[in-house]
This record gives C-alpha cells, sequence and structure tokens, in this order.
C-alpha cells in the first residue's frame, strides 16, 4: 500500500541522498506495509541519523526495506493528514506511529 505519489525506494541505498529540506516520509517493512509516517523540516539531517544510528535502537524502525517522501513546505500538517488518511482506511496508525498523539490542526 503506497501512500505517497513518490517512487517507492530502496532504504540504505539512496537514504543518505536527499535534499536537506523540509518534507515527510512513509517507512515500509519487506511486505511493503506502511510501518511509519514521519515529518521533518531537514530531511537529510533526519535520514542520515537513521542510517548512522540504525534508527537509534528503535525496533520498531528498524523494519525499515524501503520509503516514499515527499518535499512540503508544512511537513506537521501534511504528516498528520497522511496518518489520519491512513487511519480512516485501514482503521489503525501504522504500527510505529502509534505511540505518538496526534495533534488536531485547528
Amino acid at each position: 500500500m503506497e501512500l505517497l505519489e513518490d517512487k517507492m525506494r530502496v532504504w540504505l541505498e539512496s537514504a543518505k541522498f536527499v535534499k536537506p529540506i523540509p518534507g515527510v516520509y512513509v517507512l515500509y517493512n519487506r511486505s511493503k506495509e506502511p510501518i511509519y509516517i514521519g515529518e521533518t523540516n531537514n530531511l537529510e539531517q533526519t535520514f542520515t541519523n537513521y542510517v548512522d544510528t540504525d534508527f537509534e535502537g528503535n525496533e520498531c524502525k528498524q523494519k525499515t526495506q524501503s520509503y516514499q517522501r515527499v518535499f512540503t513546505e508544512n511537513p506537521k500538517e501534511f504528516q498528520i493528514k497522511l496518518i489520519e488518511d491512513f487511519k480512516n482506511e485501514t482503521g489503525k496508525f501504522p504500527v510505529c506511529n502509534s505511540e505518538i498523539r496526534l495533534e488536531k490542526i485547528s
């Protein structure tokens, strides 16, 4: 289930080559199921940190095999919309997003 228009990319092969700009990203497991929808003000810094630290020991995100990303000026708003759309379609949150509290945009 692909959530973004961006092509699916293999995690380690291209993760360090993203641009240092704001964006939203979706991490997928081996079965191509979305496991995490994230946002950042600097995709390059976030992805480099994930690669260098193996997701900072986060076992859930360590299952990442591929990803999609999209550049946006309002990453937090786009992330919340994407998570809400995913929940409405599947009835659940991406497994690695279950711990975060979503703040409604007013």
